[in-house]
């Protein structure tokens, strides 16, 4: 089993982020699992999505406490809590960052990516330049970088489940796709 943590802020997406994932790897024909946390709901309060994904049946309902890569849409999130508490070693933490992965000091048990979903995300008319909701960006990352889903699965998904700017949300996932390195 493939277990993922995203944390964000309210307004991100990263709630949403986690569903359009899980309906991407569940049109693949795998068992997937999606699901969030948070406490008062409001914009810009933390929050936290669970997805687990695996080739059988998935009966475990608790929370995600040790993921295998963790997914963060807002870096100031850091001052706030340890994003990687958790993380099994080897696993990767995918960045919304305009720095790169070498700014970082996470040490030697994890990989760093960076991509800035931000950009991305404003450039296709995704919420405002100063509060760009970055999730189908974030999405085009992790099929490039954490290589759980295909790119087409992804886009599949957006167009089934993203009602609002469909094509803007495609376009900005394949471009962050493009742009990833991983």
């Amino acid at each position: 089993m493939l277990e993922l943590r995203f944390h964000s802020r309210g307004g991100q997406g990263g709630v949403i982020a986690g569903k359009v994932l899980s309906v991407a790897i569940f049109k693949e024909g795998r068992y997937v699992q999606a699901f969030p946390t948070f406490g008062v709901e409001r914009r810009a309060a933390p929050v936290m999505a669970f997805v687990r994904i695996d080739d059988e049946p998935i009966r475990i309902r608790t929370q995600i406490y040790n993921p295998d890569h963790i997914i963060i849409l807002d870096q100031s999130l850091f001052n706030m809590l340890d994003v990687t508490q958790g993380l099994k070693k080897g696993g990767t933490i995918l960045i919304n960052t305009e720095k790169k992965p070498e700014d970082f000091d996470f040490g030697p048990d994890y990989k760093v990516v960076t991509i800035d979903a931000s950009t991305i995300a404003a450039k296709h008319g995704l919420g405002s330049v100063t509060q760009p909701i970055v999730n189908t960006s974030i999405l085009g990352a992790i099929a490039k970088v954490l290589k759980v889903v295909k790119i087409e699965s992804v886009i599949a998904a957006i167009e089934e489940d993203i009602p609002a700017k469909t094509e803007a949300n495609a376009a900005a996932a394949k471009e962050a796709y493009e742009v990833a390195v991983g």
